[in-house]
C-alpha cells in the first residue's frame, strides 16, 4: 500500500505548491507592473542639447576664395590735333577783335536794389523745467512663506524588494534632518545610507541612483516624498 500511495501523495503535493504560487503571482502582478512603470519614469535619460559653440567648431568652414584683382586698364589718350589755319586768316581775326574792342563803349553797371535783410526769429522760450520727483519709499518685500511646517513627519515608500519608512525633520520651514526609520527591504539599507544627507543638502527628495540598489533608492525617494506631502498640508 505504501508503494501505491507515495506517488499519489507526491503528485498532490506538487499540484498544491503550483496552485499556491500561481495564486500569489496573480495577486502581486498588478503591483509589480505599477512599480516597474514608476521606476522607468524616474530613470528616464535626460537629453542634453549639444552646445552651439561645439557644433560650429566641428563644422568645417570653406575658406573664401580670393577675389581676382582687377588688372589696370590703360585708356589711350589721344593728343589734340591742331587744325591747320592759314596765317592770313589768323591775322585777319586778330585785327577784327582789336577793332571791336576799340569801338565798344564801356557799359555802366546798373545798381540793383539791395535785397531786404530778414531778421532771424528769436528761439522759442524753453518750457519750464519740471521739479525733480520726490523720493519714493519702497516698502520691503514680504518674506516668502515656508513650504513646510515645522515638525517631524514620516512616510512610506514601496518597491519590488520591500518597503522603507523615512522620517523628515522640519525646522524654520527647511529640512533639518532626514533618515531611514524602518527598513523592510530584502537587502540591507546600508547600501543607501549616504543618501540621507543628500535630502538635507538639496532640500528635497531627489537623490542619486546607486548601482545594484535601484529598488531601495526608489523606496527611499517615495518615502521622503510622502513625508514632505504631510509637512506641506495646511
Amino acid at each position: 500500500m505504501s508503494d501505491t500511495s507515495s506517488p499519489r501523495l507526491l503528485l498532490l503535493g506538487t499540484a498544491a505548491v503550483v496552485s499556491i504560487y500561481a495564486a500569489g503571482h496573480a495577486r502581486t502582478r498588478a503591483a509589480a507592473l505599477r512599480l516597474e512603470a514608476e521606476d522607468a519614469a524616474r530613470q528616464r535619460p535626460v537629453l542634453v542639447p549639444r552646445p552651439i559653440a561645439d557644433t560650429l567648431a566641428s563644422t568645417p568652414v570653406a575658406a573664401p576664395s580670393a577675389a581676382p584683382s582687377a588688372a589696370p586698364v590703360e585708356v589711350p589718350v589721344e593728343a589734340p590735333v591742331a587744325a591747320a589755319v592759314p596765317a592770313s586768316a589768323t591775322r585777319a581775326k586778330t585785327k577784327s577783335r582789336t577793332d571791336t574792342v576799340a569801338t565798344t563803349a564801356p557799359v555802366e553797371s546798373v545798381p540793383t536794389a539791395a535785397s531786404p535783410v530778414v531778421a532771424a526769429a528769436p528761439p522759442p522760450d524753453a518750457p519750464p523745467a519740471s521739479p525733480p520727483p520726490a523720493d519714493t519709499v519702497t516698502a520691503p518685500a514680504a518674506p516668502a512663506a515656508p513650504k513646510w511646517r515645522d515638525g517631524t513627519y514620516t512616510g512610506w515608500g514601496d518597491s519590488r524588494h520591500g518597503s522603507i519608512e523615512a522620517t523628515v525633520v522640519i525646522r524654520a520651514g527647511r529640512i533639518a534632518d532626514a533618515y531611514i526609520s524602518r527598513c523592510l527591504t530584502r537587502y540591507s539599507c546600508s547600501w543607501i545610507d549616504h543618501l540621507q544627507i543628500q535630502v538635507v543638502d538639496r532640500q528635497g527628495p531627489e537623490v542619486d541612483f546607486v548601482s545594484g540598489a535601484t529598488q531601495s533608492v526608489n523606496a527611499f525617494y517615495y518615502a521622503v516624498v510622502e513625508a514632505l506631502k504631510v509637512a506641506a498640508r495646511p
